[in-house]
């Protein structure tokens, strides 16, 4: 997620090889075959079988994914709660895995693994009381064939019309520059000292038959490199463009219009995700962002993209694609620059009648066909529009292994600009 006294911490994640000790290991490599075979093998005492699958489907099912295995552990557990003010029903589940490590929080009993529940509605906000029905000794919640195996398992224990993941944790979105190249993406597992890459993420989806909602409660997550790379496997993505504080999400007022309204489109369900999130940091007065993403509208927006590039560098017209990059809102990382913003900026200075045009209908694909819901708060965030781009002022050839750089011109835009 997020930001813990400082938002350096989004970024303070360990590096080096992790050699698993106990019975379950995941070391990244394995098929998912084989993890289940480890969480199913006799020997592995700790696991607790599920009991008995549900018979009949329901509307939704809500899949958190908590790798509080890093300092983030206190706000997991606090989160876990705030899912239990609302809790599963008749037509929703909710569904989550806490993982823990040791050095942080001791609450709870100080138990340490992973556990997933089926979350159940209680009144007590200061301790976890939802069935915990599989525990897990050893997990590996920065694996991506780990987090195939907990989509799988909740679709066949919990199966639902439509799907929505939340990944929580650390987030980095695209590397910033070449100190971090090997720490971007997310859910970082402070354990094993395993993330999920960006790559790994489409890869993990993939292979979980996809989502109808991928929401990221993790900094940065809100970049057209993250999105374009899930194509195909989500329909919709929920993030923010900006760090999260470490409260991240508000778990209660997201979960419960869904169980009120159980019937909610994906459309909706990601509009009251964005709304819960900005709702409770505009309500304690700290900036926020937060949009909701079309998902199968990014092919079409690589076609915008492309005419823009071929029109600005077919001008020749580089001052003034310096300055709109240099304007351009920023967060956390100065080469996250907001897409839609930079275009305007464009726009409003071309004396290019070409570059304008193709700005122009830039600015009008993203606003009405890319970014469904868009949220913010702030002054300082006055021209955060939902949907970031990397703009670096040098090019880091790992972004040639992205589906973006491969369909889009983005990366002869930023070598060009340089």
């Amino acid at each position: 997620m997020k930001q813990f006294l400082t938002v350096v911490i989004c970024l303070s994640m360990a590096a080096g090889v992790f050699a698993a000790e106990g019975k379950i290991s995941f070391d990244q490599k394995g098929s998912v075959s084989s993890i289940i075979s480890q969480l199913n093998n006799a020997d592995n005492a700790g696991i607790i079988p599920l009991p008995g699958n549900p018979k009949a489907a329901k509307e939704w099912t809500v899949m958190v994914f908590v790798n509080a295995k890093n300092n983030l552990e206190s706000y997991g557990l606090k989160d876990v709660n705030e899912m239990e003010m609302v809790g599963s029903n008749d037509s929703v589940n909710v569904v989550a895995e806490l993982g823990r490590i040791n050095g942080y929080s001791s609450a709870e009993g100080d138990w340490k693994g992973s556990r997933r529940y089926l979350v159940q509605k209680d009144a007590n906000a200061s301790a976890v009381t939802s069935p915990v029905v599989m525990e897990i000794l050893k997990s590996d919640m920065g694996s991506w064939q780990y987090l195939v195996e907990f989509i799988n398992w909740t679709k066949a224990n919990y199966p639902a019309r439509k799907y929505a993941l939340v990944i929580w944790n650390h987030g980095s979105g695209w590397s910033k520059d070449s100190s971090f190249e090997s720490s971007r993406g997310i859910s970082y597992d402070d354990e094993t000292h395993h993330h999920i890459t960006t790559p790994e993420l489409r890869m993990a989806l993939a292979a979980a038959g996809g989502v109808n909602i991928l929401s990221m409660d993790a900094c940065l997550m809100q970049m057209i490199e993250v999105a374009y790379e899930v194509k195909g496997v989500a329909n919709y993505v929920v993030a923010s463009e900006e760090t999260e504080p470490g409260d991240g999400y508000t778990y209660d007022t997201m979960l419960g219009p869904l169980v009120k309204k159980p019937v909610m489109s994906e459309a909706d369900l990601a509009r009251v995700m964005v709304d819960a999130y900005t709702d409770h940091y505009q309500s304690i007065n700290q900036g926020a962002t937060h949009s909701a993403i079309k998902v199968d509208a990014l092919g079409s927006l690589a076609v915008r993209v492309n005419a823009f590039v071929d029109a600005l560098i077919a001008a020749n017209d580089l001052e003034v694609a310096k300055a709109a990059k240099t304007g351009a809102q920023s967060f956390y990382y100065s080469s996250n620059k907001d897409m839609y913003h930079f275009a305007k900026l464009v726009k409003d200075t071309t004396a290019d009648a070409g570059v304008s045009a193709r700005a122009g209908e830039l600015m009008s694909f993203l606003e009405n066909g890319v970014i469904s819901h868009n949220r913010k708060f702030g002054s300082r965030y006055a021209n955060a529009f939902g949907l970031a781009a990397y703009l670096p002022y040098s090019y880091s050839s790992a972004y040639d292994g992205l589906l973006w750089a491969a369909d889009s011109k983005w990366d002869d835009l930023i070598k060009w600009l340089k």
